[in-house]
């Protein structure tokens, strides 16, 4: 149950990111294709994300982590051409929108945590 609340709610940033955002864009039916690029996110960050990153450990060492913003930009951009209602204009557009994704998928996601006192 906890994981759907996570997938709808990271699928509520993106229908919001690409509202704001310019050079992204979701076609169709918005929500339905913004639950599917949450899913297909979650999937791409769970198998092909730690190959990136085992992949290029020296470059993401040498650069003191910044090269994961890089890693990050790639999963959006393979999602988008793995979906067909989700567009990213360019690297640029895509490093905003995962950098902007991440903080409001972490406001988002801590409106979720109980208070365990």
């Amino acid at each position: 149950m906890n994981l759907i609340l996570k997938l709808l709610l990271t699928a509520l940033a993106v229908f919001i990111l690409a509202y704001f955002l310019p050079g992204v864009t979701l076609s169709g039916n918005t929500f339905v294709t913004a639950i599917i690029v949450a899913i297909v996110l979650a999937v791409l960050n769970l198998l092909v994300k730690p190959i990136l990153v085992i992949l290029t450990l020296p470059i993401t060492i040498v650069t003191l982590g910044l090269f994961l913003l890089i890693i990050n930009a790639l999963i959006i951009l393979l999602a988008d051409k793995l979906i067909d209602g989700f567009a990213v204009n360019s690297i640029w557009t895509a490093i905003l929108f995962s950098i902007l994704l991440s903080i409001l998928q972490s406001f988002l996601h801590s409106l979720l945590k109980d208070d365990k006192k």
